[in-house]
């Protein structure tokens, strides 16, 4: 015999199913359910609120899919109109459901609070009227039903902050590894959109001037977005200044837009990049319309990563200095070794020869003397000459002693890691090509040597190595060539390097802190020119450095 369950044991059942569900959309609908059957209605239909209090989704059963978006138009006219449901205006109600359900014979409308918060309302529409006990079953399951999603937020917070604190433990260990400042801050982008669920995510640092651009974006439509540059009067700079983030509920419906580029967006999130209580720049996270807005859970998790941010811009920066305070030391001891090794055995060297010369002067013909003093400042000259190349040999790269042709195949070979393929190398000397069987190669590449010297030679494997790097890193290309010609002799003759590829491009418009301005500083110091820009022939860049021999 089965047993007859009543609708006390139906309702404890209904309340335990929904305490049991931890997801938001599914405590809901369940809600929505349940109610139904507790009392019998015809149709059931639950409108969750924003917080402006306009209807952000709808639940619903007994309902035709087909009217639903007709039938939340109804209900947020009648609550436009008449306010929440009551006893006193529920013929105002009934007449306008009928206008939708005409063989409705009463309307039974409850919300859902949540610590005095209202989610949501549920709509109950029959062909009988509500009874007294139909009210206090629906009483009741609202309030389980506001239990099950404050647990069902609980418990997605804790979720969603483990998943932040997995960001922020790998961006800690990246910064700590030392990884390029332009890499870790587009790891940075990418994490944080991912683990906000956001569709966009720009960071916005220091540019031209004293004005700050999205100089770092990942998600959709970001190479539109690289470059954007933000008023001072606006949203982002107001975070900067205050050093306190701040969440927006719709980019779309925001009363005042200073950049048309964002006033298709949705809910937005504005982090501040603080590194010891000063702001460096803003972390602006964007979905699109109809998403779920930022919550204040999620930036204050935003604001403690965007600080990470910061930290890999501070470190960067610490870097730079402690590279420039090296450099500063070493030239010091450059000048000590200069001074106490060679200067000083040039300076006793010349007063040997001037020795040599006032006897010569003054009629000294000890010719035996003479040539010992000769002998002794040569061999003065010849050591300092030693000590020297000795000096200079210490200040070049352990790779520099290593000749140009071979640098520059080690270069091309190393930038397989970031392109993912072999780029092609193509190195001419007076329009003769190394084609690396040719049997006058090594005469060629001792030619090359002696025309490039050291410094130029250097710069060259820089140059190289930043635009392959820069291909592999920004144009998502498919092919890239590297050529180096070496033409004429000094001080007629020239050196060019050219690196192109075939993929989307570097915007350069953007004023990144990046190796390309290396590179142009480079070829300034040699009386050179830098170019970067689009292929002529097609899609792709083209990068082109030359200095004079």
């Amino acid at each position: 015999m089965s047993e007859i369950m009543t609708p006390s044991d139906s309702f404890i059942q209904a309340s335990l199913e929904l305490a049991g569900n931890l997801a938001i959309p599914g405590v809901l609908q369940d809600f929505v359910n349940r109610a139904l059957q507790l009392t019998g209605a015809s149709a059931a239909a639950m409108t969750v609120l924003d917080i402006r209090g306009d209807i952000a989704d709808l639940y619903h059963h007994g309902i035709a899919r087909r009217f639903v978006g007709e039938l939340g138009k109804k209900i947020a006219a009648a609550e436009a109109k008449y306010g929440l449901l009551t006893s006193e205006k529920n013929d105002l109600y009934l007449q306008e459901v009928r206008k939708y359900y005409p063989q409705a014979a009463a309307v039974l409308a409850h919300p859902v609070r949540l610590h005095q918060q209202v989610l949501g309302r549920l709509y109950l529409v029959s062909e009988k009227e509500f009874s007294d006990a139909d009210v206090r079953l629906i009483e009741g399951l609202a309030a389980v039903a506001a239990v099950a999603v404050e647990n069902s937020r609980l418990y997605q917070d804790s979720r969603n902050r483990e998943k932040w604190i997995q960001v922020s433990q790998s961006l800690t260990t990246m910064l700590l590894e030392g990884t390029d400042e332009e890499d870790a801050l587009e790891q940075i982008a990418s994490s944080v959109r991912k683990v906000a669920d956001a569709d966009t995510a720009l960071l916005i640092l220091p540019s031209v001037g004293e004005k700050y651009a999205c100089e770092i974006a990942d998600g959709d439509k970001a190479s539109r977005l690289i470059g954007l540059v933000f008023p001072e009067d606006g949203r982002a700079m107001t975070v900067l200044r205050e050093g306190t983030g701040m969440v927006v509920d719709s980019m779309a419906r925001a009363q005042t837009m200073r950049l048309p580029e964002l006033a298709g967006w949705g809910p937005a999130l504005y982090a501040p990049l603080l590194a010891r209580g000063s702001a460096t720049g803003v972390l602006l996270l964007l979905r699109w319309p109809g998403k779920p807005e930022f919550t204040i859970g999620e930036l204050s998790l935003a604001e403690s990563v965007a600080g990470q941010a910061a930290l890999a811009l501070e470190l960067a920066s610490a870097r730079h200095s402690e590279d420039i305070a090296t450099l500063l030391d070493e030239r010091d001891r450059i000048a000590r070794d200069l001074h106490d090794l060679a200067i000083q055995q040039l300076f006793a060297t010349g007063m040997q020869i001037d020795m040599a010369k006032q006897n010569i002067t003054a009629g000294n013909r000890d010719d035996q003397a003479t040539v010992k003093v000769l002998e002794t400042a040569l061999a003065s000259v010849d050591d300092s000459v030693k000590q020297i190349r000795s000096i200079v040999h210490n200040l070049r790269e352990p790779d520099a002693g290593v000749v140009l042709v071979e640098r520059l195949r080690r270069e091309a070979s190393l930038s397989r890691t970031v392109l993912g393929y072999a780029p092609s190398l193509l190195i001419e000397l007076d329009r003769h090509e190394l084609s690396g069987d040719d049997i006058a190669e090594a005469e060629l590449i001792h030619d090359i040597d002696s025309r490039v010297g050291a410094d130029i030679a250097d710069d060259i494997v820089a140059v190289v190595r930043e635009g392959l790097s820069n291909v592999g890193r920004h144009a998502r290309a498919a092919s890239a060539m590297c050529a180096v010609t070496i033409q004429g002799h000094s001080p007629d003759g020239y050196v060019r390097v050219i690196v192109e590829d075939d993929g989307s491009g570097i915007d350069t418009t953007v004023a990144r802190r990046s190796g390309l301005g290396n590179l142009a500083a480079r070829a300034r110091r040699h009386g050179g020119a830098f170019s970067i820009g689009a292929r002529p022939q097609g899609k792709g860049t083209l990068m082109e450095w030359k200095v004079p021999l």
